[in-house]
């Protein structure tokens, strides 16, 4: 099978969606597929409008007419780059168009009147996809409300199983036992949507020897956010018990992961949340919220806790809990950990997709 995959940037990229998009091409690559990575320039996570100037580059237009593939795979992600250069190829009947999505930014928290704009984009982006590879059934629900129903498509959740992780239930029990401070570990990259301001927010209402907080993630996304976190890190005075690592190797995530009692990313929406699986994997709850997929991966009050987005109180609430009945924290631990033993491998999912993926060719 002869495929195009279109990304932004680079294919290491340091995020769930990548790591994805990653071990789909590895995969692929084994089954003797020829896969022809295709970067579209990442401009800033704010500045949607230059991305849709991509749709009027004749050069990139060309480039795609021309490819000899059986299939073109896009990542989502790159919809304003595509929703118009999408309508031309297909006018000219080139080849089947797949669109992999990990979520909808018009799904996204964020004034009405923006999220408008986004949704008239990615509708069109959409409707000019032959079919659809989804990370979660509320990506599936999300991208048939706005595409129409009766749209081919396959849902292939993402695992975790590339960290390895290596740790028994005794472990994990007697690592939930240890006494406070409670070591809480927050991975993303330093976004708005992320909901790091919330963490903050929320332990400033708790004990300050009550916890400690390890930031995993890159600091380069959208600058101006990072700086604000910096801020409220002073303001709020929690330079003693937060500290922002930046990116890290999946090695010294690992041990970020084995170290900590309990992962919090309250992200105003996911289209999945790898990370609360990889979480999962080491024993950790996760503390997630109402919005997006986290639904489908935790169970709240047996595996991690579900709160709304942007509320700090009830963030603080579950943690204070947690703090408070360790046994608690042990069971929910326990429950994490066989979650992430049912879940699918990365083997399973690419092979989901590249059976779908066949259809076309």
């Amino acid at each position: 099978m002869k495929i195009a995959f279109i990304i932004y940037g680079s294919l290491d990229t340091l995020s769930g969606g990548y790591l994805y998009d990653r071990k789909l091409v590895e995969h692929l690559i084994r089954c003797g597929d020829r896969v022809e990575m295709i970067s579209l320039p990442w401009r800033d996570y704010a500045r949607y409008a230059r991305h849709l100037a991509d749709n009027f580059s004749p050069g990139l237009l060309r480039r795609l007419e021309h490819l000899d593939v059986d299939v073109l795979l896009e990542d989502e992600l790159n919809h304003p780059s595509l929703f118009w250069v999408n309508r031309r190829l297909k006018q000219r009947r080139v080849y089947p168009i797949v669109s992999l999505v990990h979520h909808l930014r018009s799904s996204e928290l964020r004034p009405a009147w923006q999220n408008r704009f986004y949704n008239l984009v990615e509708r069109l982006y959409l409707r000019s996809a032959d079919g659809f590879v989804l990370n979660s059934r509320t990506t599936q629900a999300a991208v048939e409300a706005l595409a129409g129903t009766g749209r081919l498509g396959v849902v292939a959740y993402p695992a975790a199983d590339h960290l390895a992780p290596q740790i028994d239930a005794d472990e994990i029990a007697l690592r939930a036992r240890q006494p406070n401070p409670v070591h809480l570990l927050f991975v993303g990259n330093l976004i708005r949507r992320k909901g790091l301001h919330t963490v903050l927010a929320a332990l400033s209402r708790l004990p300050e020897e009550a916890f400690t907080l390890d930031v995993v993630g890159s600091m380069d996304m959208d600058v101006s956010y990072a700086a604000a976190i910096r801020r409220q890190v002073a303001e709020l005075g929690l330079e003693s018990a937060v500290h922002l690592h930046g990116a890290l190797s999946d090695g010294e995530l690992a041990a970020q992961f084995r170290r900590a009692q309990v992962l919090v990313l309250p992200s105003s929406y996911e289209g999945f949340g790898i990370v609360y699986l990889e979480g999962m994997g080491f024993g950790l709850p996760g503390i997630a919220t109402t919005a997006g997929a986290a639904g489908e991966i935790i169970s709240d009050g047996q595996t991690g806790f579900l709160i709304p987005p942007e509320d700090p109180q009830a963030l603080a609430a579950c943690l204070g809990r947690l703090a408070a009945d360790r046994e608690l924290l042990v069971r929910m631990s326990l429950a994490a950990r066989q979650r992430y033993d049912l879940h699918p491998t990365w083997e399973q999912t690419a092979d989901k997709i590249r059976d779908y993926l066949l259809t076309f060719a």
